[in-house]
């Protein structure tokens, strides 16, 4: 109730359901039949509230049991009928799955028995109910004093669609790209090249530290965020590690940041997997040392595929790359940024930084521009997946469609990336 009458002002409320069954007032044989079915018959929908409950303050002492007599138990407890049961199981088809049944006793066939001593593992380590969830960390300590305004959850965020959205705009492209080495296609494990470290700067820029943002948000649009924000906001419904971003609105405009010394620009590995990596202090293993693994792997392999040197050609935009300042010591890594406009109607002006790794000269003559991103395989044992080494040459499907599958929030936001960029 809302208001209460003065008349119940000070009675405790007690919430009932006119659906609830009312058990019977005394039952002393609930032990000896309890319905298995429906254990909760009697149970109501609201918890039981303590507002009614008899406590008895002075001493138990003078308390006795009266009845000491052994309670029977139920038919379908009690042990001959359970031995019946196995018997007439096993001679039945079902204990002889996998197997052949030899004169009353089943033997086990490899597979069979294989999936018999799995099982037997996985059961002896968590019992019949499989792992216990994960609780991850949340990225942002929410505080009791903040006040809820809308909560998205990730059913209604996997049914939107802006059908109507064009093509993006470009208004200002930045940077000098080398071109794509296409030896690097043929490479395979007969014929590999190690992965090199290429000593190249690397520029994460939050939206509102980025001069030619500031420089757009006088004339252009109302909404401004960089590729990587938007990826990992189209692709959330895939994530399972926390992660957040900050929107400061400056008059009617919005500007969507990553929050500095986070982890934000770290690549997951194996986040969408059945088991993901475990932390496990200081491991190896651990999320946070693959993830630093990866993109570090991502990094020097991006710049690894180039053709670089002094001779070799590259290909210039109007703007040099705003990001390299005077005092910028050692050599910045082939990127071009492209700044572009979509309208997504309603109002909403979006501008965005994306950014192309290399560019390639196709046979037509034409310029195409590429985003450049590594897979890597860790510890294929832990990972449950197959040897790289052993499949990548006859079953480079197999491959991909494993690491679709334990990366799925990665691989989507390199795609979407991509589309954004035009690559």
């Amino acid at each position: 109730p809302c208001e209460l009458p003065d008349a119940f002002k000070d009675i405790p409320y007690q919430p009932f359901s006119k659906s609830d069954r009312l058990g019977k007032i005394s039952d002393w044989t609930g032990t000896a039949q309890t319905d298995k079915k429906f254990s909760n018959k009697y149970a109501s929908q609201f918890g039981g509230g303590s507002q009614y409950a008899y406590f008895h303050e002075e001493d138990e002492t003078t308390f006795h049991l009266v009845d000491s007599a052994r309670i029977q138990k139920p038919p379908h407890q009690r042990g001959r009928f359970r031995g019946n049961m196995r018997n007439n199981r096993s001679g039945r088809g079902r204990g002889a799955r996998g197997g052949v049944q030899v004169g009353g006793m089943t033997t086990l066939s490899k597979s069979a028995s294989k999936l018999r001593d799995q099982r037997r593992g996985t059961t002896r380590k968590w019992g019949m109910r499989g792992p216990p969830p994960k609780i991850r960390d949340a990225s942002v300590t929410v505080r009791p004093d903040w006040v809820t305004i809308e909560e998205m959850d990730f059913p209604r965020l996997a049914k939107l669609s802006l059908p109507s959205v064009k093509e993006g705009e470009d208004i200002m492209t930045c940077g000098t790209l080398e071109y794509y080495d296409k030896t690097y296609d043929r490479v395979n494990v007969k014929n590999e090249r190690p992965l090199q470290s290429v000593d190249r700067i690397f520029h994460t820029v939050t939206t509102t530290d980025d001069p030619i943002i500031r420089q757009l948000s006088k004339t252009q649009g109302n909404v401004y965020a960089t590729d990587a924000i938007l990826a990992t906001i189209m692709c959330c419904t895939r994530s399972n590690y926390s992660w957040d971003i900050v929107i400061d609105k400056i008059g009617g405009k919005l500007f969507m940041d990553k929050r500095d010394n986070t982890e934000f620009d770290l690549l997951t590995v194996n986040e969408t997997a059945s088991e993901p990596p475990q932390e496990d202090g200081s491991s190896l293993n651990s999320p946070r040392n693959l993830a630093i693994e990866a993109t570090f792997i991502n990094h020097n392999f991006s710049q690894q595929v180039l053709k670089s040197g002094e001779k070799e050609p590259k290909y210039k935009f109007d703007q040099p790359n705003p990001f390299i300042g005077d005092d910028e010591d050692g050599e910045v890594a082939s990127v071009a940024y492209r700044y572009r406009k979509w309208d997504l109607n309603n109002g909403i002006t979006l501008v965005a930084r994306c950014e192309h790794d290399a560019v390639l000269k196709m046979p037509q003559g034409d310029t195409q521009f590429l985003t450049i991103k590594a897979l890597n395989e860790w510890d294929s044992k832990i990972a449950n997946a197959v040897e790289w080494r052993q499949k990548l040459d006859t079953q480079r499907g197999a491959i991909l469609a494993n690491e679709l599958r334990n990366n799925s929030c990665k691989l989507a936001k390199w795609t979407v990336q991509a589309l954004l960029a035009g690559s």
